[in-house]
């Protein structure tokens, strides 16, 4: 098979969360385990950093890695999904994994994928994991696809968990309250390993505490161990301000990456690398940290987190896509100066849209639209849905169409905004 017969077997002959939906969805750890055994358990040859939340995940699983490169180590990057292609998931030293590993692995392994009826994302996981031990990679940090206890990177030893924040979404797979997915997301914390929480909230912090008292883990609160004191745009991202709060130190920080809500994920970010520097065998300097932290973006190739496409009309996209996400953008929205709102939005069938569109502006002027996906919701089903809450605009078959027709549409002290799925943002890119 050349890469893109290759790619097509994935996608199609295996079941992908990403095009499917909740029917690809295979909890369980029984078959990552049994194919990983048959690969020799390369996922036992490296450190790793397990980082599990409801939004923000991706955003610190890619600082805390570009740190680790910027200290030297050869650096694993896991993470999902994809924008623009298959191989961003998995990188090393930010370098995205070559196509004809990907072909030789499927090759190899072809039968006994089909054998053990894997996942999409379960082959993933383990391609990621043969790949890193093949190179040579020393510390890897890998993101959890949905939840955490059943999710297949579960099967990894870390020597930190990471819960970013717990939010309501994949209510049908992991519960329809916040105790009930955070009580998921605390399954990623294994025995006498910390677990780190980047944002605390009195609706689940017991579960996680309870989680890690059964473990005899100790749980860190990010927001205890550092402190944004300030914040401040710049032209290539922020500047903010951090206070570590054990010895009352500060630190200047830049970050290549623009949003608001990179505060908490900065703090979430810097509480785990100052954990792996004192309490692990990794050594991270403070000019590492510094350097990581700056060239996070860049390191790692990380999009779509608040991301510029064009000015006058300024136009932002951003891969937030539940209600904790939207929530975010939401204030991101209103507190970026322009004059008229433009939003290119669509959305997967599967979301909770009674809690996200609420979140919205409404007096923006919409294109609602779909992705080419089979999950993504009609464009005139959101139509009608959005209206219910007030907002109200037009029907736009295709994410290019709708896009073309907001830049008609806006003027030059206009924002344009892209978003509600990572799929709409994908094809805005």
């Amino acid at each position: 098979m050349n890469y893109n017969q290759t790619l097509e077997f994935l996608f199609q002959s295996l079941p992908a969360f990403e095009t499917q939906g909740a029917t690809a969805y295979k909890p369980g750890l029984e078959r990552i385990a049994a194919f990983c055994r048959h690969l020799g358990n390369p996922q036992r040859n490296f450190f790793t950093i397990h980082v599990a939340g409801t939004n923000g995940k991706g955003s610190v699983s890619h600082i805390i890695a570009s740190v680790l490169q910027q200290a030297g180590y050869r650096t694993g990057l896991f993470t999902s999904p994809h924008l623009l292609d298959f191989r961003e998931r998995i990188r090393v030293d930010g370098e995205m994994i070559p196509k004809q590993k990907v072909v030789n692995f499927v090759d190899k392994h072809h039968d006994k994928m089909v054998d053990l009826g894997l996942s999409f994302f379960e082959m993933t996981a383990a391609l990621a994991f043969d790949y890193f031990a093949q190179s040579d990679v020393e510390v890897a940090v890998i993101e959890t696809g949905l939840g955490g206890r059943l999710d297949a990177t579960n099967i990894i030893v870390p020597i930190l968990s990471v819960i970013t924040n717990v939010g309501l979404e994949h209510t049908a797979l992991l519960g329809d309250t916040l105790p009930k997915i955070a009580a998921e997301k605390a399954g990623i914390v294994k025995k006498s390993i910390p677990v780190l929480i980047g944002e605390a909230d009195v609706r689940y912090n017991e579960v996680i505490e309870q989680a890690a008292a059964t473990n005899k883990s100790r749980v860190i609160y990010a927001e205890q161990e550092f402190v944004c004191e300030q914040q401040h745009a710049e032209a290539a991202g922020q500047l903010f301000r951090l206070r570590r709060t054990r010895d009352e130190r500060t630190f200047d920080v830049r970050l290549d990456l623009a949003g608001n809500y990179q505060r908490r994920n900065i703090v979430t970010a810097s509480a785990a690398v100052d954990f792996l520097h004192e309490e692990t065998p990794l050594t991270i300097s403070r000019r590492a940290f510094l350097e990581g932290l700056c060239h996070a973006a860049v390191n790692t190739s990380l999009a779509g987190r608040w991301q510029q496409l064009g000015e006058n009309p300024l136009i932002v996209c951003d891969t937030g896509h539940n209600a904790h996400g939207i929530a975010y953008v939401a204030e991101q929205l209103k507190a970026t100066p322009h004059r008229d709102l433009y939003c290119v939005v669509g959305f997967a069938r599967d979301k909770d849209l009674a809690h996200i569109l609420p979140l919205l502006p409404r007096e923006a002027h919409y294109l609602f639209t779909q992705a080419q996906t089979d999950r993504a919701l009609p464009a005139d089903e959101l139509t009608a849905k959005a209206a219910i809450y007030g907002l109200h605009g037009e029907a736009v078959a295709t994410v290019k169409e709708a896009l073309e027709r907001a830049r008609e549409l806006a003027g030059t002290e206009d924002m344009i905004f892209v978003g509600g799925s990572t799929y709409v943002v994908a094809e805005a890119l």
